[in-house]
């Protein structure tokens, strides 16, 4: 009976280690992948490179910034593009990302697909345009107790071009063990001035950048970002527009509203903007000042959470029953959104619910 024991646990031995072997070799032949193609659009550009790497950094190596802000690691599915062929199936990082139309239509995220052969993608063109930027903190400046304005002037390249709503992604330095990552945050500054920019960072508790920018980043330090990202941006048509924002959710549209004046772009503008309490508020004199400048635009700003005692005349309540009490019928105008998905979610049932088209109201949310 012993004896039998013992063959048997032997033989579980040998086949374990056999499978070990087995696995082994696997490991090692991914290892040695050799070169691998990367047809782009249909060979609008093609790339060689080594195999092995997944492809959002291969792409990056090779200077095309797929949009990322957890650093590869498969949670916040920004980096989503089609792989037409050669990328295998969809894995369980990815699925929980993905939609039944996307993963029919060949959508994957580009950090979790790992290069064994050729492959043939799909991009949106204007990420063909998008740079990495170095640039040094020309100021940061407080706003908040917790929001901070960032200015950075370019160095390498010493320009860039972008539309007033697209944002960067901005690349943190290791710094107290904890890893570098990518973050992306709106372009508060007007496109005229090209030769830096500006942004508004709301410090995330625990955030890996945001901590970065708040207690490490200083005045005259050198900084990396890629971008322009985007497609939230104004719209041709001149039809009234309702911006409505919450936090740091006001950079793009401080974007817009700079470009707008600095253009003689007159479309009627009522902004609504969302706080906690007045200590919450920031950019308000200069936003007052564009309404005595201008005879087509007003500033609405909300308080849901100011002491009743304060001295506080504005409106109170959350910032979608004030756009209904302000603006009730929304048939006539367009929207454009940017804040929190709560928010965001929250004021297009408002909007549509007034008489807006959903095909009038854009918004970027602050994942």
């Amino acid at each position: 009976m012993l004896s039998g024991i013992l063959i048997s646990v032997a033989f579980l031995v040998a086949c374990g280690l056999a499978l070990a072997g087995l696995l082994l070799l696997a490991e090692r032949r991914i290892l040695n992948f050799g070169p691998c193609t990367i047809d782009i659009n249909n060979g609008k550009k093609v790339l060689q490179v080594d195999g092995g790497n997944n492809l959002l950094a291969a792409l990056a190596e090779n200077d095309i910034f797929i949009p990322s802000a957890c650093g590869g690691r498969g949670t916040c599915a920004y980096c989503k593009l089609k792989v037409l062929d050669g990328g295998g199936t969809a894995g369980p990082i990815e699925t929980p990302y993905l939609t039944q139309e996307e993963i029919k239509d060949k959508v994957r995220l580009s950090c979790q697909v790992r290069l064994r052969n050729d492959v043939r993608i799909r991009i949106p063109n204007h990420l063909f345009d998008i740079k990495r930027f170095r640039g040094r903190v020309e100021h940061k400046r407080s706003l908040t107790h917790d929001t901070v304005e960032l200015r950075i002037a370019l160095e390498e390249p010493s320009q860039i071009s972008f539309q007033a709503g697209q944002y960067i992604q901005l690349e943190s330095e290791p710094y107290r063990g904890r890893e570098a990552v990518m973050r992306a945050y709106s372009i508060s500054s007007p496109p005229s001035q090209n030769n830096a920019v500006e942004t508004v960072i709301r410090l995330v508790p625990d955030g890996i950048c945001t901590t970065w920018v708040f207690e490490v980043l200083k005045e005259n330090d050198p900084v990396t970002f890629s971008g322009p990202y985007g497609e939230f941006h104004l719209s041709d048509p001149d039809r009234p527009c309702l911006f409505v924002a919450g936090g740091s959710g006001m950079a793009p549209i401080w974007s817009m509203l700079r470009d707008m004046r600095e253009n003689n772009n007159r479309r009627p503008v009522s902004y609504f903007f969302g706080a906690l309490t007045q200590a919450d508020l920031f950019y308000v004199d200069d936003l007052r000042q564009l309404e005595r400048d201008t005879d087509w635009f007003r500033f609405i700003p909300a308080l849901s959470n100011e002491p009743p005692e304060s001295d506080w005349e504005g409106e109170r309540g959350l910032i979608t029953d004030v756009i209904t009490r302000h603006r009730p019928e929304t048939a006539g105008d367009e929207a454009y959104l940017c804040g929190s998905p709560g928010m965001i979610d929250a004021a297009v049932r408002v909007l549509t619910a007034g008489g807006m088209p959903e095909n009038q109201v854009f918004y970027d949310k602050f994942a």
